[in-house]
């Protein structure tokens, strides 16, 4: 697997513009954001050695360098799933790739589905921490030392000093966040009704099919790791409503204009 990743990273070490050190994943629908970015070079995944392809829409799936609000950085426009036949190893692979050029923070993006009777459809979720229920995680096997610690140590997955910073800066964008817990699942079903109040009983407030198992790999590889989730439907028990891919896309593309301006605005204080 080292050797994988070194043999990328070398490929676009040789492409790479500046020296970021903070990256940017972004979700189903919220590939707004690059029209936001000064590009300097922009790179299909499939024209990457050995990178995984998304085949989903609404996942752009290209590698991006440029500045934003004046900082170097990253953009991985789309991200692949578990649900889409990948193993654990592929779809956390970027983030692996990452390390390896020496990227320092990553900022994680998402579409869920809200299950916090106080969420509405566009709000902005800042993730506090996470619950693993995709049933398998990407540390499985055989642990090489070269690249992370054996047991993972989770108590603070997310950054508390980032969240600040997100608070802070929302604040005076005059932005509403909500914070909470996100549930990672495999999807690509949406949830029954059942499944919604379970999680909520359970302690999560959103439920997506991405993020956390880059968030595991990202803090194994020593990377600071910020994250947040665009409410594009609920699964509030009394106010379930059927949901397509299309109409979270939709939700995702209005709502994205908000966190693309906290983001932007947050990046110099990171």
């Amino acid at each position: 697997m080292l050797e994988r990743i070194q043999k990328i990273a070398h490929f676009l070490d040789e492409r790479k513009i500046g020296n970021p050190k903070v990256a940017i994943v972004l979700g189903s629908g919220l590939g707004g954001l690059t029209q936001q970015i000064h590009i300097q070079r922009e790179i299909a995944y499939r024209e990457i050695p050995g990178y995984p392809v998304s085949t989903v829409q609404g996942h752009g799936g290209t590698w991006i360098y440029g500045t934003l609000n004046g900082v170097e950085i990253v953009v991985l426009n789309g991200r692949v799933h578990y649900y889409e036949g990948y193993d654990m190893k592929e779809i956390t692979l970027p983030i692996q790739v990452l390390k390896e050029i020496g990227i320092e923070k990553i900022i994680l993006s998402n579409a869920a589905g809200g299950m916090n009777p106080s969420f509405k459809v566009g709000d902005i979720m800042i993730i506090k921490d996470h619950i693993n229920l995709f049933g398998n995680n990407p540390l499985l096997g055989i642990n090489d030392d070269r690249l992370g610690p054996r047991f993972l140590e989770m108590g603070e997955a997310y950054s508390s000093r980032l969240r600040k910073i997100a608070f802070q800066t929302a604040k005076t964008l005059g932005i509403h966040l909500q914070e909470g817990v996100y549930m990672g699942v495999s999807g690509p079903c949406y949830e029954t009704p059942a499944e919604y109040r379970m999680f909520h009983v359970m302690g999560a407030d959103a439920v997506g099919m991405s993020t956390v198992p880059e968030t595991i790999v990202a803090r194994y590889r020593g990377l600071e790791v910020f994250a947040l989730s665009v409410i594009t439907d609920l699964g509030v028990i009394g106010l379930i409503e059927k949901i397509s891919h299309e109409e979270v896309l939709t939700a995702a593309a209005a709502a994205g204009p908000i966190m693309e301006t906290l983001v932007c605005t947050m990046l110099p204080k990171i």
